[in-house]
């Protein structure tokens, strides 16, 4: 077994991808892009209505076997929809994990909506299914269907699980759990198009799905998000709410209830449309980038590269290096060198629980989440890398 040092493991992260400079994560636009976007601007329908959206949400719904899809202006809107949609109101809590972006946990203030942060396992990088449902079942009463917190009188209404780097979490048990503690279930899937768990995409498994196109992601449409689900009357709400709560009228302006206007421009569905019909190329070249960061740190002692969990089929959105404890101390040091090098590698996120406008929330004890960061660093994951 090879000992590792920063030099060395970032030398190695050369020899699979080549000196740089590397970006994170980069789009790649080749194919139909130009003449889609083209089309819209000669059709003067750039804005949230024309063809492109509802060809772009049924392409979607067709690829993940959703009953609906309704696209929306970014992922963290989907989110907040979502569970506006779905119930939660002002004072509600929502289990969300600690380690996850940022947005994910603002959707939820924006609301009024109370955080309550959960735990991670290395596994996945997602829930804590068996150390959370221990944890409920000390704090949770039930006042009829209820499920309510002995320490703070308030509804634990949602739980907000996230597919981190696209792997799948545990979804099948937090199913079984949201059904044992009557809980709404928004996922974010907004890094797992094309990631599936027992061959069923991501993001169907709960009440909705929330995916993201922003530049970054496996397929991009500049900015915007996709919310599916498989039950219509709550496809329906989402529709009307996301459309400024607009009743269909030849020509007045009649407006049921407080709306937004999150619809996706027709101009970012055309994009989306031709990056998605090029997504198993794409999935294609992810796998293969997996394949050789894989090859050329199998035999590296205390360093790994992060497999899709078992039964699961992963989009590898992000490559993801796994230090052991006795090399946590490597972190930063393998940061600054990559970075030097204009290697742009980055950490997981800092913990939300720990960021200043969440410090005082509700937690459970994070000590999976907090050693999950200390050992994660992404690798320069773009299709590009491949697809040369």
């Amino acid at each position: 077994m090879q000992k590792i040092s920063a030099d060395f493991i970032v030398k190695s992260i050369q020899k699979v991808i080549g000196k740089g400079p590397h970006q994170l994560h980069e789009p790649l636009f080749y194919g139909r892009e130009i003449n889609y976007l083209k089309n819209t601007i000669d059709k003067n329908f750039v804005s949230s209505v024309g063809e492109y959206v509802k060809k772009f949400e049924e392409t979607i719904q067709k690829y993940t076997k959703a009953k609906f899809a309704i696209a929306v202006v970014n992922g963290t809107q989907a989110i907040y929809i979502s569970l506006k949609a779905c119930g939660v109101k002002k004072n509600d809590e929502v289990l969300v994990p600690a380690l996850t972006f940022v947005g994910t946990v603002n959707a939820i203030s924006y609301l009024g909506a109370e955080p309550h942060f959960v735990d991670s396992e290395i596994e996945n990088f997602g829930i804590d299914c068996q150390k959370l449902e221990n944890y409920l079942n000390k704090i949770v009463k039930f006042k009829g269907k209820k499920c309510v917190n002995r320490r703070t009188g308030k509804v634990i209404k949602a739980i907000l699980p996230v597919h981190v780097f696209g792997h799948p979490c545990n979804i099948q048990e937090i199913i079984k759990i949201s059904k044992k503690f009557n809980l709404i279930v928004v996922e974010d899937a907004a890094e797992a198009l094309g990631s599936f768990y027992k061959k069923k995409h991501l993001g169907t498994f709960g009440d909705t799905g929330c995916i993201s196109f922003n530049g970054n992601k496996i397929i991009t449409t500049g900015g915007g998000g996709m919310i599916v689900t498989n039950k219509k009357k709550l496809a329906k709400k989402i529709r009307h709410l996301t459309t400024t709560a607009k009743k269909k009228h030849k020509w007045e302006y009649i407006h049921d209830e407080i709306g937004y206007n999150f619809r996706m421009p027709n101009l970012n569905a055309a994009l989306g449309l031709a990056q998605l019909e090029k997504i198993n190329i794409f999935l294609r070249a992810k796998r293969a980038l997996f394949k050789r960061y894989y090859k050329a740190f199998k035999n590296i002692e205390g360093i790994s590269i992060c497999k899709e969990p078992h039964n699961s089929k992963s989009n590898y959105w992000l490559q993801t290096l796994v230090l052991n404890n006795n090399n946590i101390n490597l972190k930063n040091k393998i940061l600054k060198k990559s970075h030097k090098k204009s290697i742009y590698m980055r950490p997981i996120w800092k913990l939300i629980s720990e960021l200043k406008p969440y410090k005082k929330k509700q937690k459970m004890n994070l000590s999976g989440s907090k050693a999950i960061y200390k050992k994660i660093i992404n690798l320069p994951s773009s299709q590009s890398l491949i697809l040369k």
